[in-house]
């Protein structure tokens, strides 16, 4: 931006400068560089002109073959300067008449303009004071392309852009399209003059002058002031003379000039790249990006396989002590996963959970660009295709990343149920007790098999003691077995409920690092660049 300060100032002019800047460089990477180069080409011509003399104001005569460009110049200059500077009948390069020499010179070498004339002050009593700069500038409908060049490089580097029309083509389409509709911004600093009004017929002045006002007003210049003058007989070159001398005396037409250019380019970038501010990401959407990253990374399958877990623990602890060494032979899921460990460092631990295929990338990138899409809603295309190149910046990493926040929660895998021991003692005395009592009963049946004196069973309510704690064992082991069955399926529900909730808040700060924050950024971006252009274009 350093070279596109001005001399210190906070002006208003200054500030839009710099604001126009600010948008250029927000830009950059965003919108295509063809449609930053007018901006900077603004900034460049700018910022040469700021220090080059402000003391000056340089007035172009622009105009088509025949219009009396060279005659009206002589006519204002008050000698014949033109002609007798001239090499040919038309002007083939700008011919600069100057009134105050002193510190033009870097300005017209920056212009351009070789062909240079210094004015007498007060030589002629109708002549401008200091501080004018007047051109006399080829034909812009010339044939020679050179000519045009020159022109078009001129009608974006004066500071104030007299158009001289003619009666017989004041409303050819090559003025009116190629150069005055395209710098209607530039009404400040525009000044239209119907030239060789003699020639025409008594009362065709003032219908000619409305119809040329009306074509005026379509290009977008409805508050230029038209000048009927002749160079000739000198009608209406006095006042035209004078309008010019009171730009030059407020020195403020390159100002002018400088801010109706940094509006032009503003509305151009608005035009194409800005449209209206974007909200901030709404929190249903962080959600929902959530929920469908978390199901892409496997978020079920990891609190199915907590549930699983808990269960087989569950029923480790809790199970007939003679088979629930069963359940041991069935790997644990969450250790088939790699989730069940805690001895290496979350930034390092990994899962064992199956690459993501076809289906989850698939369901990952529907949920970014699903995302991006809304929270670009309302934003222009290019700025759209920003917001979503912003929000896959990350792509590369993030299924790492998911599975990162899947290896690093705490998923309770080490977590036991306070009724697990009670359960697991009730069991032992269940399986204590029927052990006696088949013991007990087994005892006397060896005893009467052989023949020996069998002493009866102690009785309780009518029923061998044996056979109660038998029956009694066993049916309290399977009581015991199906409630604690149903808990463990209660709590396993209520386990795998909170791991899931653990995985998505872990799954849901990745969605906010990897996705949201870029895209928050993006979002910041584009506003910040439409306010640039809001204020660089005074609004």
């Amino acid at each position: 931006m350093s070279r596109h300060r001005g001399a210190g100032e906070s002006s208003p002019l200054q500030q839009r400068l710099e604001a126009l800047n600010t948008a250029r460089q927000l830009a950059v990477g965003r919108l295509p560089e063809s449609m930053l180069v007018p901006a900077f080409e603004v900034l460049e011509h700018a910022s040469i002109r700021r220090s080059l003399s402000s003391e000056h104001t340089v007035v172009g005569l622009f105009g088509a073959t025949g219009s009396g460009k060279s005659s009206l110049f002589n006519a204002l200059a008050g000698e014949e300067i033109a002609t007798a500077a001239a090499r040919r009948p038309t002007t083939a390069e700008p011919l600069a008449g100057i009134w105050g020499t002193g510190g033009s010179e870097p300005l017209l070498d920056w212009l351009q303009v070789h062909r240079r004339h210094s004015m007498d002050e007060g030589s002629s009593p109708d002549a401008p004071a200091g501080g004018l700069i007047l051109l006399d500038l080829p034909d812009f409908d010339s044939t020679a392309v050179e000519h045009r060049r020159i022109v078009e490089r001129l009608a974006g580097q004066v500071d104030v852009l007299v158009w001289v029309l003619d009666p017989q083509k004041y409303a050819d389409a090559v003025v009116h399209h190629a150069f005055l509709r395209p710098l209607a911004s530039h009404g400040a600093v525009t000044l239209v003059v119907l030239n060789q009004v003699d020639r025409l017929r008594a009362g065709e002045l003032e219908p000619v002058t409305a119809s040329l006002k009306d074509i005026l007003a379509r290009d977008g210049l409805e508050q230029v002031r038209v000048f009927p003058v002749s160079a000739r007989t000198g009608a209406g070159i006095a006042g035209l003379r004078q309008a010019i001398q009171g730009v030059v005396e407020a020195r403020q037409a390159a100002n002018e000039r400088m801010a109706a250019d940094v509006q032009k380019a503003a509305a151009a970038l608005q035009d194409s790249g800005a449209g209206g501010p974007l909200p901030a990401v709404a929190k249903t959407a962080k959600r929902e990006l959530a929920g469908r990253l978390a199901r892409s990374a496997g978020v079920d399958v990891v609190a199915e396989a907590v549930e699983k877990s808990f269960r087989r623990r569950s029923h480790a602890s809790t199970g007939w002590p003679v088979t629930r060494w069963l359940g041991r032979l069935r790997r644990d899921p969450l250790k088939r996963l790699n989730l069940d460990r805690r001895d290496v460092e979350p930034a390092v631990n990994r899962s064992s959970m199956l690459a993501p295929g076809p289906a989850q990338r698939a369901q990952a990138d529907t949920a970014i660009r699903t995302f991006a899409d809304a929270a670009s809603a309302g934003a222009p295309d290019l700025w759209r295709g920003a917001i979503r190149r912003a929000a896959r910046s990350t792509a590369d990493t993030l299924p790492d990343a998911l599975d990162q926040a899947l290896a690093r929660t705490e998923l309770g895998s080490n977590r036991k149920a306070w009724w697990w021991p009670i359960v697991s003692v009730l069991q032992w005395i269940s399986l204590a007790a029927a052990l006696a009592g088949a013991l007990w009963l087994l005892g006397l049946f060896v005893l009467g098999y052989l023949q020996f004196q069998v002493p009866p069973a102690p009785q309780a309510g009518g029923f061998p003691v044996p056979t109660l704690l038998l029956t009694a064992g066993v049916l309290l082991g399977i009581l015991l077995g199906m409630a604690s069955g149903l808990a463990s399926r209660l709590a396993a529900g209520r386990s795998a409920a909170r791991a899931r909730r653990r995985l998505q808040a872990a799954i849901a700060e990745v969605a906010e690092a990897k996705v949201v924050a870029p895209v928050e950024a993006e979002i910041a971006h584009y506003n910040e660049f439409r306010q640039a252009l809001e204020t660089a274009e005074g609004t």
